[in-house]
C-alpha cells in the first residue's frame, strides 16, 4: 500500500480497529508464540511486541483482511529477526546472581540438586508436543500455520513471504517428517502403518 493509499485515522479509529481486528486473535497469537520460544515469559513478551508494532503500522493495515494472518507475519518477522540478533551475541550469565541465589536460605536444596527427575517426568507423555517442537523452525511453523491454526495456503505464502509451492513442499516435508519422529510412539499406542 502506498503512502498515499493509507489511512488517517482519528485515535478513536485506531482504538476500535485495534480491539476488533486484533485483540480476538491473541490467544492463537500467544499459542503461536509459545512454540516458536518454548518459553512463556518470551511468548508473552513476543506476543506485547507483536500487538505494539500493529497498533504503530495500523495505517498499513487494510480493514476486511485476514487481521489474524497479518499479526502472524508480524509476529514470525519479530521473531526470526530477534532470534538472528540473539545468535549473533555471546550468553550472558549473570555468576553473582547465580551464586547469591544458591547462598541463600531460600533455597530448597531438593529442587536445586535433582532438577533432571522433574524435566524428565514432564517430558513422559507428551511425545506429540516433543516431536513437533523438535521440528526445525521453518518445519514447525507451516505446521502451527495449517493444522493448528487453519490458515490456508495463500494466507501462509503472505505470513511467510515465500511462494505458494514452498508453503505446499515445506508442510509436506514437515509432516513426513513428523510422522517419522511419532511412527514408534504410533506404533506402542496401537497404529499401524
Amino acid at each position: 500500500m502506498s503512502d498515499s493509499q493509507r489511512q488517517n485515522y482519528s485515535q478513536k479509529e485506531k482504538e476500535s480497529i485495534f480491539d476488533k481486528e486484533f485483540l480476538p486473535h491473541i490467544g492463537p497469537m500467544y499459542n503461536f508464540a509459545y512454540r516458536l520460544t518454548f518459553d512463556d515469559d518470551d511468548a508473552k513478551d513476543l506476543v506485547q511486541d507483536t500487538y505494539l508494532k500493529a497498533y504503530r503500522f495500523i495505517t498499513s493495515f487494510e480493514q476486511g483482511t485476514n487481521a489474524k494472518a497479518w499479526l502472524f507475519r508480524i509476529m514470525k518477522n519479530s521473531f526470526i529477526n530477534d532470534f538472528r540478533k540473539k545468535s549473533k551475541q555471546p550468553a550472558k550469565v549473570d555468576y553473582q546472581e547465580v551464586e547469591t541465589f544458591y547462598n541463600s536460605d531460600d533455597v530448597d536444596k531438593a529442587i536445586t540438586t535433582d532438577l533432571r527427575v522433574e524435566t524428565v517426568q514432564d517430558m513422559i507423555g507428551d511425545e506429540i508436543s516433543n516431536a513437533l517442537n523438535s521440528l526445525d523452525v521453518d518445519f514447525r511453523t507451516v505446521i502451527i500455520l495449517c493444522d493448528l491454526e487453519g490458515f490456508k495456503y495463500d494466507e501462509m505464502a503472505k505470513i511467510l513471504d515465500i511462494p505458494i509451492g514452498t508453503v505446499r513442499s515445506r508442510l509436506h516435508r514437515a509432516r513426513n517428517l513428523l510422522k517419522e519422529k511419532l511412527s514408534d510412539y504410533a506404533n506402542k499406542m496401537g497404529y499401524k502403518n
